[in-house]
């Protein structure tokens, strides 16, 4: 049986942490950045975790499941 291939997409969007959860960006910091606040852009700035329901699709096409 063939190796399954990475989703190139996710691979350059997630990281997975050292326990095993994954990381991902914000969205709303790439551009009408004005009308937004200091604080608001700098929260979105931060990065955070996958939500539950979604890490076994983004393991899946990370290869990870």
């Amino acid at each position: 049986m063939p190796k399954m291939k990475t989703n190139s997409g996710a691979k350059k969007r997630f990281k997975v942490t050292g326990s095993g959860k994954i990381k991902r960006g914000k969205a709303y910091k790439r551009h009408l950045l004005g009308s937004k606040s200091k604080k608001r852009k700098e929260e979105l700035a931060k990065s955070t975790v996958v939500h539950k329901s979604d890490e076994h699709r983004v393991k899946l096409m990370l290869g990870l499941a």
